[in-house]
């Protein structure tokens, strides 16, 4: 749908991976050393798979295309057929990763019911299957922070010590989809290399809130990120020149992290203007830069979305009536101050 004001920068709140390079990010892109990465030539590659390893104190890393694959590869790399994931109901391993689980690993899925996605040591503990022939064997706990279907919601460090504490006492892997893990340790102030104590595998996501163009990152022991290298292969996921592009993520892990509290600032101040619109009904609180809300039944969902559009913004719905705007490196306080004016003159 055109917008009234073409003349006005479009404001895109549907996700943070809608973000693009920054000058100087191109520019560190345009510089970099590339090899062949199937034949391990690439030294960008191994800078990047390094650092993000350094950073949660594991050993390895190993740079995809995207997140789904990252944790795919996981979860295939802990499990095989027969066996079972232990996930929270919403979780995008779940979820978003079009049936993943059972494509790739052949593994069931043991659904929990967490407090905005997050699971709790007891529920984990009660969900781990009893040796019985009629059953799929428990073999991995996923866990995701920030979560997404949550909010963005973090987990404490404490309760993630205890579930990883249970999984450890029965023999299960952990893994943990990170997607925006960054916002999480820039929100509560938790260290990264605590991290790596705690899981087998992370998946580290570049494209979401800090802003690189492609790449998620998969971090484990080096014997893990041997096998899951063959399993990126037989997925496809084999890179040939990709230094260019692990030069962005390289670029992003040294200069988007911190600055991802302004996300975080920018979704709590629209999170307080949405609670004084009289057709907002609910405002989940934003640990982050998610910010979700849901519109009264006498405001339609589609009607808003299109009311913002006419403004030059962009939304997502995320389920009935349920509404998502999410912020990052492309929204500034300026575009802060335009949604504030478009959410003010909806009626």
């Amino acid at each position: 749908m055109p917008t009234e004001n073409p003349a006005l920068p479009l404001v895109d709140l549907r996700s943070d991976t809608v973000t693009r390079p920054t000058p100087a990010m191109l520019a560190a892109m345009w510089a970099a050393p590339v090899g062949d990465d199937v034949y391990e030539e690439d030294p960008t590659v191994r800078r990047l798979e390094e650092a993000a390893a350094a950073r949660f104190g594991l050993e390895a890393g190993l740079f995809c295309p995207s997140g789904t694959m990252t944790n795919q590869i996981a979860i295939k790399a802990h499990t095989e057929p027969l066996s079972e994931v232990i996930c929270e109901q919403t979780a995008h391993v779940y979820l978003w990763e079009v049936g993943g689980i059972a494509f790739h690993s052949g593994a069931s899925v043991a659904l929990l019911a967490g407090e905005r996605g997050r699971l709790t040591a007891a529920q984990v503990e009660a969900a781990i299957r009893p040796e019985n022939v009629h059953y799929p064997t428990t073999r991995l706990v996923c866990l995701e922070n920030t979560h997404n279907r949550g909010g963005g919601s973090c987990y404490a460090l404490e309760d993630l010590n205890a579930i990883s504490e249970v999984a450890k006492k029965h023999g299960l892997a952990r893994h943990l989809d990170g997607a925006r893990i960054f916002n999480a340790l820039v929100a509560t102030g938790q260290r990264s290399e605590d991290y790596g104590q705690l899981f087998d595998s992370i998946s580290v996501c570049l494209s979401k809130g800090l802003g690189a163009p492609v790449g998620s990152v998969l971090l484990g022991s080096a014997d893990f990120i041997k096998k899951c290298k063959r399993i990126r292969k037989v997925m496809g996921g084999g890179w040939r020149q990709a230094g260019y592009l692990a030069a962005a993520g390289l670029f992003a892990l040294e200069n988007h992290v911190d600055r991802l509290a302004d996300d975080h600032r920018r979704a709590a101040q629209l999170a307080a203007t949405l609670r004084l619109q009289p057709y907002v009904a609910e405002v989940l609180n934003p640990e982050t830069n998610l910010v979700i809300f849901r519109l009264h039944d006498t405001q339609p969902a589609a009607e808003f979305l299109a009311a913002l559009e006419a403004q030059g913004i962009r939304a997502s719905s995320f389920g009935p009536q349920w509404i998502r705007f999410v912020t990052h490196l492309d929204v500034d306080d300026a575009m802060v101050a335009r949604i504030e004016a478009a959410l003010a003159g909806i009626s």
